[in-house]
């Protein structure tokens, strides 16, 4: 138990509900922590609540009754949303970034924790009511983006390997076709990973056509999982809509063009705001 002055309290219950995003947490909880009565507890997360809300943190939910508690849900405001894609396509844009090929280097953005972390924000934010179990994506690219994104919505991550390991035991796996020369590939997923008839969100780095992420979304009938929602990155908007195998995806940017010759690079918003609105 604490003895803190009020103004101590309020900046440490914040701290303790930020760390936890979406888990319930009993006023009770509190009250013990810091030895103060329940009334003076629900006032100063009445405080908390208004910061939370003007400053477009999120929200902190109450739950009456016996079992009931607070839960802070995280949530990025319009405004800050448009400033932070407009701050990855800038970044996205940079020439230097064009490799032999014209594929587009992102690796070093995804090593930047606090890039990932707004980016897992904003798909906590537009996923935040599909009653997910779990987050998915394949290796190994994905990876830091996922966690991001489970971090905020206080899940687990799942992933899928490129080739079986002995260590995950016994496991599914499937074919599918990826990539501008429709090359095979295969997939597989440990048993022990996933509960059947689990709600998976899909989180991935880049999109071309699909087929990766149609892959997993094949994978995970073999489960009986259902597939909550899909967010990316960036998506590739060279890609015509009838040869793209989904439909039904968040993106926070679109990759429009790359040309090797002149060193451009086209990056523009994704469809993550109109998603938003729709959710």
């Amino acid at each position: 138990m604490k003895k803190l002055k009020r103004s101590a309290r309020l900046v440490e219950m914040t701290q303790y509900l930020l760390l936890r995003p979406h888990h319930l947490i009993p006023l009770t909880t509190f009250a013990e922590r810091y030895g103060a009565a329940k009334s003076s507890i629900s006032e100063d997360l009445s405080i908390i609540k208004e910061v939370f809300e003007e400053e477009g943190m999120g929200d902190l939910l109450t739950l009456a009754g016996a079992a009931g508690g607070v839960k802070f849900i995280p949530k990025v405001g319009e405004t800050q949303a448009r400033e932070f894609i407009d701050q990855l396509c800038g970044m996205l844009s940079d020439r230097n970034r064009i490799l032999p090929g014209g594929y587009l280097y992102m690796s070093d953005l995804l090593g930047l924790p606090n890039l990932m972390n707004e980016a897992g924000r904003l798909f906590a934010t537009v996923f935040a009511n599909q009653n997910i179990d779990v987050i998915m994506t394949v290796e190994t690219k994905g990876i830091p983006l996922a966690y991001a994104t489970g971090a905020q919505l206080n899940l687990p991550v799942v992933l899928v390997r490129r080739d079986h390991q002995v260590t995950e035991g016994s496991a599914v796996s499937i074919n599918y076709v990826s990539g501008s020369h429709k090359s095979l590939h295969t997939m597989t997923l440990s048993r022990r990973a996933l509960k059947e008839n689990s709600r998976v969100l899909i989180v991935d780095d880049f999109m071309k056509a699909g087929g990766t992420i149609q892959g997993m979304v094949d994978l995970l009938a073999e489960f009986n999982a259902t597939v909550a929602g899909v967010g990316v990155l960036v998506e590739s908007g060279e890609v015509e809509s009838e040869q793209r195998l989904l439909h039904d995806y968040v993106s926070l940017a679109t990759l429009t063009a790359v040309d090797p010759k002149v060193k451009e690079i086209v990056v523009q918003p994704g469809n993550y705001f109109s998603k938003f609105d729709a959710k």
